[in-house]
């Protein structure tokens, strides 16, 4: 899927969802990596799309929360 996206609209999907990290991470429910523990393609890719699915109730929370639930 082609981003035809301007540079600002861009920096500013970056920033928001930057802003959103802490919560998305929460969400997510991860385990941090353990010292020297290495994660394989299919632990990543796993982990990719469970902070998606987290980034995606986060952002959902956030206009909730600004309409006023």
């Amino acid at each position: 899927m082609p981003d035809d996206a301007s540079p600002e609209v861009k920096q500013t999907r970056m920033k928001e969802f930057m802003q959103l990290l802490p919560l998305t991470i929460e969400l997510a429910g991860l385990p941090p990596a353990g010292p020297g523990q290495l994660f394989n393609n299919d632990q990543i890719e796993a982990r990719i799309m469970t902070i998606r699915n987290a980034y995606k109730i986060a952002r959902q929370l956030l206009r909730e929360v600004g309409e006023g639930l």
